[in-house]
């Protein structure tokens, strides 16, 4: 639509999304890497485990290391706390996979897949250089990792065998999104993955603050590191975008996932709220 010019006549005033939850504007997104880290090792029975190479051990060392290194890289901003993330930047593990076998055989490789939740302060692809640099330096250095008891090993010197590991990132991956609390213009960051920032002091904004002041008699705007992709690209366009939503955070993505339609009806005094609030201007 945008590139059509469909929605040019938005470009002057304020672009409202509805696409997020707990009833408040969500002036904060995440950008999001999403990899994978497979080690190889040596199968063998687990009975000589002298004599395997553990890719199960050698990945989950690695992933702590890498988690080690990230925190101290992009630690916790301090623009952070001014928009009210709920977290900093995060790197962690979320599946864990192998090739089918027996439970007393050591497998000859596995892989753990994570994300990477970025605030807007950090840049996503210098997040993704960074794990590849570690990675490379791991596998350069590969017996300085930890090993697990007497019979653990990641080199296997009789025999010219050396655990490896390999990084790879999923196509896509998002872009985080921030509304800048100061700034009367559009903000970039310096790469294809750069954070945007929009301004806060825009009618849209004010409009909100007015409206949900009346219905809910507060306004406590929010952020989180959950990707809004969309909404990134609204901006790059120009979009003065503001985002919100009236259904529950709590069960996101959870099972029996619900929302309440006294939050709805809420909601929707809000958005006509909002058509009136220009309406009568």
């Amino acid at each position: 639509m945008v590139k059509q010019g469909k929605l040019q006549h938005l470009l002057p005033g304020p672009l409202f999304w509805v696409d997020t939850a707990d009833s408040m504007p969500c002036i904060g997104t995440g950008g999001v890497a999403v990899w994978q880290l497979t080690a190889f090792g040596k199968m063998f029975h687990s009975g000589l485990p002298h004599k395997s190479i553990n890719p199960l051990e050698l990945c989950m060392e690695a992933v702590k290391e890498m988690q080690e290194r990230f925190y101290r890289d992009f630690p916790a901003h301090a623009e952070e706390a001014r928009y009210g993330f709920a977290t900093p930047s995060t790197m962690k593990p979320t599946q864990f996979s192998l090739p089918s076998g027996s439970v007393n055989q050591i497998p000859g490789e596995c892989t753990i897949c994570g994300d990477c939740r970025i605030t807007p302060f950090y840049d996503v692809q210098a997040v993704m250089d960074k794990l590849v640099e570690y990675v490379a330096d791991i596998n350069a250095n590969i017996t300085d990792l930890p090993t697990r008891g007497p019979c653990s090993k990641y080199v296997l010197p009789d025999e010219d065998l050396r655990g490896r590991l390999e990084l790879t990132f999923f196509e896509s991956f998002s872009r985080g999104v921030a509304c800048n609390l100061e700034s009367q213009e559009l903000t970039f960051f310096e790469s294809i993955s750069r954070g945007v920032a929009c301004n806060l002091e825009s009618q849209g904004f004010k409009a909100m603050e007015v409206v949900f002041s009346k219905v809910y008699g507060r306004f406590q705007p929010f952020a989180i590191t959950g990707s809004l992709p969309c909404i990134r690209e609204l901006q790059e366009e120009g979009f003065d975008v503001q985002t919100m939503g009236f259904g529950n955070l709590a069960t996101y993505h959870a099972v029996n996932e619900f929302a309440l339609l006294s939050d709805f009806k809420k909601g929707f005094q809000v958005m006509t709220g909002l058509i009136d609030h220009f309406t009568m201007q």
